[in-house]
């Protein structure tokens, strides 16, 4: 194998840092000297006609799975629970009484996680009328709500179900109960099949499985056999995520301890192939892809207004520990770790950690490499809003990705096909500020 041979075989293994790219600029950029922009913009008024979301942090689980990097907590009790979601409640009081949010009712909310269907329905019934009272849900088109499945129960769905949740996500990630557990999901398979059954049975709006192409262990006759079952379950969507391993994760201290530089899951070859055949499956089930992660069957009825609001330049305010916000075309984050969170709120003050206000420029960029995670973008929409050509602007990142067979370009559109589109947060980076390129993101 020539030397070339060996560094590209290199590059499509796994290791250790961060691949999903969900914002734009990079997160590293953010820091607490911008955390006035963020506090000057939630005095100013809203952008006429600009949607508003909400998204709320529950960081509980019942384990850590070894590939999780986002903020959660393992070792809370009951009270400390209850006081989380008291402190919750004070952050978004605190925000209904901005002149940006004062007035506006949210189009979607989002709970997520950690785990929201680890606390208790009670617990869950006084959060959800209390953000009500605070922000009423009465024009809101989607709520939200992650799952994992050995939480639920028929009397905690119901609850559910009955508060207005109209998407119901489950994280099923697996139908193997070894590999379940090699990976550390709490959850086994029989919970799936009972939460799923009931979940349809008291009929939610749309229901959404999700998978993880990739996880420690998995093999190519597991993954067909995961894509069999959630065929056979007949989900109204099912979001498919190609494992990464980001520095903070179980997988990659233990990758760290042992001197290792590759992570012990599959290559981005592999994952993309197992993806492809995923789509492809369902595909024949009648779903459409309509994202680098989503297939739909029915995208008329199942939409998903978090996603495509957020990535048209929606606010969102995000409560919770290390939630993510987007006000006014500021970014920012809250703090990281529970106890700043909480004594900031005590001493009635917003718990902004970081901030950014991006320039036309980075906000124009940031909604282009989000969309063309659909698969296409449309040029009319960036000459209206921003009044840039993108054909012109991107001119050479989009002929390098129609060389390299990834892209193909209409007088109105760039549009992925579907190897680009498995691929596509690596190639985002092209459309990249020169500047941005090679500074860590996260």
């Amino acid at each position: 194998m020539t030397e070339h041979a060996n560094d590209v075989v290199l590059e499509e293994e796994t290791a250790a840092g961060n691949y999903f790219v969900s914002n734009y600029p990079p997160y590293s950029l953010w820091t607490p000297g911008h955390v006035h922009e963020a506090q000057a913009a939630l005095e100013r008024s809203p952008a006429p006609g600009t949607p508003l979301g909400v998204y709320l942090h529950i960081p509980f689980c019942r384990k850590r799975c070894h590939f999780c990097y986002f903020k959660v907590y393992t070792d809370k009790n009951a009270q400390e629970i209850e006081g989380y979601i008291e402190a919750a409640l004070r952050e978004l009081t605190l925000y209904s009484q901005k002149p940006f949010i004062s007035g506006r009712t949210p189009r979607f909310i989002y709970f997520g996680g950690g785990t929201p269907s680890y606390i208790s329905s009670s617990q869950l019934s006084s959060l959800v009328e209390g953000m009500k009272k605070l922000l009423p849900w009465d024009e809101a088109e989607e709520v939200t709500f992650e799952c994992e499945p050995g939480t639920l129960t028929e009397k905690k769905l119901s609850v559910i179900k009955e508060l207005g949740v109209t998407r119901l996500s489950l994280g099923i990630e697996n139908f193997d109960d070894e590999i379940l557990q090699i990976n550390g999901r709490a959850h086994v398979s029989k919970e799936i099949y009972r939460a799923y059954e009931f979940a349809r049975s008291i009929e939610f709006p749309q229901i959404n499985i999700d998978l993880i192409a990739g996880m420690v262990g998995e093999t190519d006759a597991n993954w067909r056999d995961c894509v069999r079952k959630t065929v056979d379950l007949s989900p109204d969507s099912v979001t498919i995520y190609q494992m990464e391993v980001p520095y903070n994760t179980t997988i990659f201290k233990e990758m760290r301890a042992e001197g290792k530089a590759i992570a012990p899951v599959a290559s981005w070859k592999t994952k993309r192939s197992w993806v492809d055949y995923a789509f492809a499956e369902l595909e024949k089930a009648g779903y459409a892809v309509t994202s680098a992660y989503t297939a739909v069957k029915d995208p008329a009825r199942a939409r998903f207004l978090y996603r495509d609001l957020l990535w048209t330049g929606a606010d969102l305010i995000g409560l919770g520990v290390a939630s993510f916000s987007h006000i006014g075309g500021t970014h920012y984050q809250n703090e990281h770790d529970f106890g700043p969170y909480l004594a900031g709120l005590h001493e009635g003050k917003l718990p902004i950690y970081r901030a950014l206000t991006p320039t036309e420029e980075e906000r124009m960029i940031r909604e282009l490499i989000l969309q063309m995670k659909l698969g296409h973008v449309h040029r009319d929409y960036f000459q209206d809003k921003f009044g840039v050509d993108i054909r012109e602007r991107f001119a050479l990142p989009v002929q390098k990705l129609r060389d390299e067979g990834f892209l193909e370009r209409d007088p109105e559109n760039l549009r992925l096909n579907r190897n680009g589109l498995l691929q596509v947060d690596r190639l985002l980076h092209e459309f990249f500020l020169p500047e941005h390129r090679d500074v860590a993101y996260a």
